[in-house]
Protein backbone atom coordinates (compact mmCIF):
# COMPACT_ATOMS: atom_id res chain seq x y z
CA UNK A 1 0.00 0.00 0.00
CA UNK A 2 1.45 3.25 -1.09
CA UNK A 3 0.52 6.32 1.09
CA UNK A 4 -0.93 9.75 -0.42
CA UNK A 5 2.33 11.58 0.71
CA UNK A 6 4.09 9.06 -1.23
CA UNK A 7 1.72 9.67 -4.59
CA UNK A 8 1.98 13.32 -4.55
CA UNK A 9 5.85 12.89 -4.65
CA UNK A 10 5.76 10.74 -7.30
CA UNK A 11 3.63 13.21 -8.95
CA UNK A 12 5.85 15.88 -8.56
CA UNK A 13 8.87 14.14 -9.93
CA UNK A 14 7.13 13.40 -13.27
CA UNK A 15 5.67 15.29 -16.06
CA UNK A 16 3.81 13.37 -18.24
CA UNK A 17 0.87 11.30 -17.65
CA UNK A 18 -2.33 9.04 -18.82
CA UNK A 19 -5.38 9.00 -17.14
CA UNK A 20 -8.09 6.07 -17.39
CA UNK A 21 -10.92 4.59 -15.96
CA UNK A 22 -12.91 1.82 -15.93
CA UNK A 23 -15.15 0.77 -18.81
CA UNK A 24 -18.55 2.19 -18.52
CA UNK A 25 -17.62 5.00 -15.75
CA UNK A 26 -19.64 6.27 -13.90
CA UNK A 27 -19.35 9.56 -11.89
CA UNK A 28 -17.30 9.28 -9.50
CA UNK A 29 -14.42 8.06 -12.39
CA UNK A 30 -15.25 11.21 -15.18
CA UNK A 31 -15.14 13.48 -12.25
CA UNK A 32 -11.90 11.93 -10.98
CA UNK A 33 -10.15 11.75 -14.02
CA UNK A 34 -11.15 15.82 -14.97
CA UNK A 35 -10.09 17.40 -11.70
CA UNK A 36 -6.71 15.38 -11.28
CA UNK A 37 -6.34 16.55 -15.23
CA UNK A 38 -7.07 20.30 -14.83
CA UNK A 39 -5.03 20.35 -11.55
CA UNK A 40 -1.93 18.42 -13.14
CA UNK A 41 -1.88 20.96 -16.25
CA UNK A 42 -2.24 24.08 -13.09
CA UNK A 43 1.18 21.84 -11.84
CA UNK A 44 2.68 22.89 -15.73
CA UNK A 45 2.36 18.95 -16.28
CA UNK A 46 0.66 17.23 -19.24
CA UNK A 47 -1.99 14.58 -18.42
CA UNK A 48 -4.47 13.08 -21.59
CA UNK A 49 -7.46 11.44 -20.33
CA UNK A 50 -8.37 8.02 -22.39
CA UNK A 51 -10.96 5.66 -21.56
CA UNK A 52 -12.35 2.61 -23.00
CA UNK A 53 -16.17 3.77 -23.10
CA UNK A 54 -17.61 6.66 -24.39
CA UNK A 55 -18.82 9.83 -21.54
CA UNK A 56 -21.99 9.26 -20.37
CA UNK A 57 -23.90 11.96 -21.73
CA UNK A 58 -25.45 13.35 -18.17
CA UNK A 59 -21.57 14.03 -17.48
CA UNK A 60 -20.13 15.28 -20.75
CA UNK A 61 -21.14 19.05 -18.72
CA UNK A 62 -18.05 18.71 -16.63
CA UNK A 63 -15.95 18.17 -19.84
CA UNK A 64 -16.39 21.20 -21.68
CA UNK A 65 -13.01 20.91 -23.29
CA UNK A 66 -13.81 17.69 -24.56
CA UNK A 67 -10.76 16.63 -22.98
CA UNK A 68 -11.63 12.98 -22.47
CA UNK A 69 -10.25 10.70 -25.58
CA UNK A 70 -12.03 7.54 -26.53
CA UNK A 71 -9.51 5.08 -26.96
CA UNK A 72 -8.11 4.67 -30.66
CA UNK A 73 -5.50 2.48 -30.73
CA UNK A 74 -3.46 3.68 -33.41
CA UNK A 75 -3.10 6.82 -32.23
CA UNK A 76 -3.49 6.86 -28.40
CA UNK A 77 -1.16 3.18 -28.02
CA UNK A 78 1.86 5.23 -28.30
CA UNK A 79 1.09 8.04 -25.76
CA UNK A 80 0.43 5.02 -23.13
CA UNK A 81 3.74 2.73 -23.86
CA UNK A 82 5.56 5.76 -23.63
CA UNK A 83 3.89 7.75 -20.63
CA UNK A 84 6.40 8.44 -17.44
CA UNK A 85 3.04 7.67 -15.28
CA UNK A 86 0.07 5.93 -16.31
CA UNK A 87 -2.81 7.05 -13.31
CA UNK A 88 -5.98 4.27 -13.30
CA UNK A 89 -8.65 5.72 -11.00
CA UNK A 90 -11.74 3.77 -9.16
CA UNK A 91 -10.66 0.26 -10.13
CA UNK A 92 -7.89 -2.32 -9.38
CA UNK A 93 -8.78 -4.82 -11.80
CA UNK A 94 -6.94 -4.24 -15.07
CA UNK A 95 -9.43 -6.34 -17.10
CA UNK A 96 -11.79 -3.57 -16.55
CA UNK A 97 -9.54 -1.36 -18.67
CA UNK A 98 -11.16 -3.35 -21.30
CA UNK A 99 -9.34 -2.33 -24.63
CA UNK A 100 -6.63 -0.53 -22.81
CA UNK A 101 -5.78 -3.61 -20.79
CA UNK A 102 -2.72 -4.96 -22.87
CA UNK A 103 -1.37 -1.58 -23.95
CA UNK A 104 -1.60 -0.63 -20.05
CA UNK A 105 0.64 -3.75 -19.07
CA UNK A 106 3.10 -3.36 -21.94
CA UNK A 107 3.71 0.22 -20.84
CA UNK A 108 7.15 0.97 -19.10
CA UNK A 109 5.81 3.64 -17.00
CA UNK A 110 5.09 3.87 -13.39
CA UNK A 111 1.21 2.55 -12.50
CA UNK A 112 -0.69 4.04 -10.15
CA UNK A 113 -4.01 2.65 -9.13
CA UNK A 114 -6.55 5.23 -6.58
CA UNK A 115 -9.60 3.66 -5.85
CA UNK A 116 -11.72 2.78 -2.97
CA UNK A 117 -12.75 -0.55 -3.95
CA UNK A 118 -11.17 -3.59 -2.11
CA UNK A 119 -9.75 -7.04 -3.56
CA UNK A 120 -7.11 -5.37 -5.66
CA UNK A 121 -5.44 -7.07 -8.65
CA UNK A 122 -1.56 -7.19 -8.59
CA UNK A 123 -0.90 -5.08 -12.01
CA UNK A 124 0.31 -1.80 -10.89
CA UNK A 125 3.16 -0.30 -8.84
CA UNK A 126 1.62 1.26 -6.22
CA UNK A 127 -1.43 1.66 -4.96
CA UNK A 128 -3.53 4.62 -3.21
CA UNK A 129 -6.46 2.44 -1.58
CA UNK A 130 -8.89 3.49 0.74
CA UNK A 131 -11.97 0.93 1.24
CA UNK A 132 -13.19 3.44 3.88
CA UNK A 133 -13.88 6.27 1.85
CA UNK A 134 -16.90 7.40 0.28
CA UNK A 135 -15.70 7.83 -3.41
CA UNK A 136 -12.29 7.70 -5.29
CA UNK A 137 -13.71 11.51 -5.19
CA UNK A 138 -12.29 11.50 -1.61
CA UNK A 139 -9.26 9.99 -2.02
CA UNK A 140 -8.38 11.53 -5.17
CA UNK A 141 -9.78 15.38 -3.00
CA UNK A 142 -6.80 14.72 -0.33
CA UNK A 143 -4.43 13.82 -2.41
CA UNK A 144 -4.57 17.30 -4.40
CA UNK A 145 -4.80 18.89 -1.05
CA UNK A 146 -1.55 17.54 -0.31
CA UNK A 147 -0.15 18.14 -3.24
CA UNK A 148 -1.10 22.19 -3.76
CA UNK A 149 -4.29 22.74 -1.57
CA UNK A 150 -6.51 24.02 -0.52
CA UNK A 151 -7.48 26.66 -3.52
CA UNK A 152 -8.85 24.46 -6.65
CA UNK A 153 -10.64 26.58 -9.56
CA UNK A 154 -14.43 25.86 -10.19
CA UNK A 155 -13.80 23.34 -12.83
CA UNK A 156 -11.78 20.90 -10.46
CA UNK A 157 -14.26 21.80 -7.50
CA UNK A 158 -17.09 20.63 -10.04
CA UNK A 159 -15.35 17.83 -10.92
CA UNK A 160 -14.70 16.17 -7.68
CA UNK A 161 -18.39 17.92 -6.44
CA UNK A 162 -19.70 15.78 -8.94
CA UNK A 163 -17.74 12.50 -8.40
CA UNK A 164 -18.48 12.53 -4.55
CA UNK A 165 -21.69 13.45 -4.97
CA UNK A 166 -22.90 10.56 -7.04
CA UNK A 167 -20.59 7.95 -5.03
CA UNK A 168 -22.25 8.84 -2.22
CA UNK A 169 -25.53 8.80 -3.50
CA UNK A 170 -26.34 12.64 -3.34
CA UNK A 171 -24.91 12.41 0.47
CA UNK A 172 -27.26 9.37 2.11
CA UNK A 173 -24.79 6.24 1.93
CA UNK A 174 -24.13 4.93 5.00
CA UNK A 175 -20.28 6.33 4.94
CA UNK A 176 -21.52 9.59 4.48
CA UNK A 177 -19.97 11.78 7.46
CA UNK A 178 -19.60 15.20 8.86
CA UNK A 179 -16.20 15.20 7.27
CA UNK A 180 -17.11 14.40 3.55
CA UNK A 181 -19.77 17.27 4.25
CA UNK A 182 -16.98 19.50 5.11
CA UNK A 183 -14.89 18.43 1.77
CA UNK A 184 -18.30 19.16 -0.02
CA UNK A 185 -18.49 22.66 1.73
CA UNK A 186 -15.05 23.24 0.61
CA UNK A 187 -15.95 23.02 -3.09
CA UNK A 188 -18.89 24.80 -2.61
CA UNK A 189 -16.51 27.60 -2.02
CA UNK A 190 -14.35 26.70 -4.88
CA UNK A 191 -16.96 27.30 -6.78
CA UNK A 192 -18.73 24.47 -7.10
CA UNK A 193 -22.79 25.00 -7.86
CA UNK A 194 -24.52 21.79 -5.99
CA UNK A 195 -28.21 22.81 -7.77
CA UNK A 196 -27.01 22.77 -11.25
CA UNK A 197 -24.57 19.79 -10.81
CA UNK A 198 -27.46 17.69 -9.37
CA UNK A 199 -29.53 19.22 -12.36
CA UNK A 200 -27.05 17.95 -15.01
CA UNK A 201 -26.43 14.33 -13.48
CA UNK A 202 -29.89 13.58 -12.64
CA UNK A 203 -32.32 16.07 -14.19
CA UNK A 204 -31.67 15.97 -17.77
CA UNK A 205 -32.27 12.41 -19.02
CA UNK A 206 -33.28 11.70 -22.74
CA UNK A 207 -37.11 10.64 -23.18
CA UNK A 208 -36.01 7.32 -24.14
CA UNK A 209 -34.22 6.72 -20.51
CA UNK A 210 -37.10 7.83 -18.64
CA UNK A 211 -39.05 4.81 -21.47
CA UNK A 212 -36.19 2.74 -20.32
CA UNK A 213 -37.01 3.30 -16.77
CA UNK A 214 -40.96 2.30 -16.80
CA UNK A 215 -40.00 -0.71 -18.35
CA UNK A 216 -37.62 -1.91 -16.07
CA UNK A 217 -39.97 -0.84 -13.11
CA UNK A 218 -42.32 -2.61 -15.34
CA UNK A 219 -40.00 -5.62 -14.52
CA UNK A 220 -39.79 -5.61 -10.98
CA UNK A 221 -40.20 -8.22 -9.12
CA UNK A 222 -40.02 -9.59 -5.51
CA UNK A 223 -38.93 -12.40 -3.10
CA UNK A 224 -38.08 -14.02 0.30
CA UNK A 225 -41.21 -11.93 1.55
CA UNK A 226 -40.76 -8.92 0.38
CA UNK A 227 -36.78 -8.68 1.38
CA UNK A 228 -35.65 -9.01 -1.94
CA UNK A 229 -36.26 -6.96 -5.10
CA UNK A 230 -34.68 -7.33 -8.60
CA UNK A 231 -35.10 -5.97 -12.35
CA UNK A 232 -33.91 -6.63 -15.36
CA UNK A 233 -33.40 -4.70 -18.85
CA UNK A 234 -33.13 -6.44 -21.79
CA UNK A 235 -31.34 -5.78 -25.27
CA UNK A 236 -34.62 -5.67 -26.49
CA UNK A 237 -35.68 -2.54 -24.02
CA UNK A 238 -32.53 -0.75 -24.73
CA UNK A 239 -33.83 -1.50 -28.59
CA UNK A 240 -37.31 -0.05 -28.16
CA UNK A 241 -36.12 2.89 -26.17
CA UNK A 242 -32.98 3.74 -28.32
CA UNK A 243 -30.61 3.60 -25.56
CA UNK A 244 -27.70 1.54 -24.02
CA UNK A 245 -26.48 0.03 -20.59
CA UNK A 246 -24.90 3.56 -19.92
CA UNK A 247 -28.30 5.22 -18.81
CA UNK A 248 -29.84 2.23 -16.27
CA UNK A 249 -26.69 4.52 -13.77
CA UNK A 250 -28.78 4.83 -10.64
CA UNK A 251 -31.76 2.43 -11.20
CA UNK A 252 -30.83 0.60 -8.55
CA UNK A 253 -32.25 3.75 -5.85
CA UNK A 254 -35.78 2.71 -7.15
CA UNK A 255 -35.44 -0.95 -5.65
CA UNK A 256 -34.05 -0.08 -2.55
CA UNK A 257 -36.86 2.45 -2.13
CA UNK A 258 -39.53 -0.50 -1.52
CA UNK A 259 -40.53 -0.55 1.88
CA UNK A 260 -38.97 -3.80 3.43
CA UNK A 261 -36.56 -4.22 0.80
CA UNK A 262 -32.87 -5.10 2.35
CA UNK A 263 -31.44 -6.42 -1.26
CA UNK A 264 -31.63 -5.12 -4.40
CA UNK A 265 -30.67 -6.99 -7.66
CA UNK A 266 -30.84 -4.97 -10.78
CA UNK A 267 -29.61 -6.97 -14.12
CA UNK A 268 -28.38 -5.77 -17.55
CA UNK A 269 -28.77 -8.20 -20.66
CA UNK A 270 -25.58 -7.52 -22.55
CA UNK A 271 -24.43 -8.66 -26.04
CA UNK A 272 -22.16 -11.60 -24.81
CA UNK A 273 -23.50 -12.12 -21.22
CA UNK A 274 -24.96 -10.03 -18.56
CA UNK A 275 -24.01 -7.39 -15.87
CA UNK A 276 -25.34 -7.21 -12.31
CA UNK A 277 -25.47 -4.87 -9.47
CA UNK A 278 -26.32 -5.27 -6.06
CA UNK A 279 -27.54 -3.03 -3.28
CA UNK A 280 -28.05 -3.77 0.05
CA UNK A 281 -29.35 -2.24 3.79
CA UNK A 282 -27.60 -2.33 7.02
CA UNK A 283 -25.04 -5.50 7.81
CA UNK A 284 -25.55 -7.64 4.99
CA UNK A 285 -22.32 -8.28 3.38
CA UNK A 286 -23.60 -7.83 -0.67
CA UNK A 287 -19.77 -7.81 -1.78
CA UNK A 288 -19.75 -11.24 -0.79
CA UNK A 289 -22.92 -12.38 -3.10
CA UNK A 290 -20.83 -10.31 -5.74
CA UNK A 291 -17.43 -12.42 -4.97
CA UNK A 292 -20.15 -15.57 -6.01
CA UNK A 293 -20.23 -14.28 -9.48
CA UNK A 294 -16.68 -13.06 -9.85
CA UNK A 295 -17.19 -9.70 -8.60
CA UNK A 296 -16.87 -7.59 -6.27
CA UNK A 297 -17.28 -4.68 -4.21
CA UNK A 298 -18.12 -2.46 -0.92
CA UNK A 299 -20.35 -4.01 2.05
CA UNK A 300 -23.32 -2.48 0.70
CA UNK A 301 -22.96 -1.69 -2.99
CA UNK A 302 -21.10 -4.47 -5.59
CA UNK A 303 -21.19 -5.97 -9.02
CA UNK A 304 -20.46 -8.33 -11.36
CA UNK A 305 -20.37 -8.91 -14.94
CA UNK A 306 -20.62 -12.37 -16.40
CA UNK A 307 -19.46 -13.60 -19.90
CA UNK A 308 -21.90 -15.60 -22.31
CA UNK A 309 -24.16 -16.11 -19.57
CA UNK A 310 -28.18 -15.81 -20.36
CA UNK A 311 -30.23 -13.61 -18.59
CA UNK A 312 -32.56 -16.48 -17.35
CA UNK A 313 -29.71 -17.96 -15.59
CA UNK A 314 -28.09 -15.06 -14.43
CA UNK A 315 -32.10 -14.67 -12.37
CA UNK A 316 -31.70 -17.95 -11.31
CA UNK A 317 -29.27 -18.33 -9.87
CA UNK A 318 -28.12 -14.77 -8.49
CA UNK A 319 -31.83 -15.20 -6.83
CA UNK A 320 -31.68 -18.65 -5.16
CA UNK A 321 -27.82 -17.28 -3.75
CA UNK A 322 -29.35 -14.44 -2.28
CA UNK A 323 -31.17 -16.51 0.20
CA UNK A 324 -29.12 -16.77 2.75
CA UNK A 325 -28.05 -12.68 2.67
CA UNK A 326 -31.43 -11.79 2.94
CA UNK A 327 -32.57 -15.15 5.59
CA UNK A 328 -34.42 -16.47 2.93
Amino acid sequence: MTSIEEVANLIRQHRQFIITTHVTPDGDAIGCELALARFLKGLAKHATIINHSKTPEQYEFLDAERQILHFNPERDGDAILQAEVILVLDTNQPDRLRSLQPFVAQSKAKKIVIDHHLDAHNFADHYLLDDDATSTGEIVYRLLMTLDGPKFDKAVAEALYAAIMTDTGSFRYPRTDPEIHNIAGHLIQCGADPTEIFANVYESWSLGRMRLLGQALDSMKTAYDGKLAYMVCTQKMFGETGTTEVETDNFTTYLMSLKGVVVGIFINELHNGTKISFRSKGDIPINELAKEFRGGGHKNAAGARLFNASLEDTIRGVVEKAAKYVGG
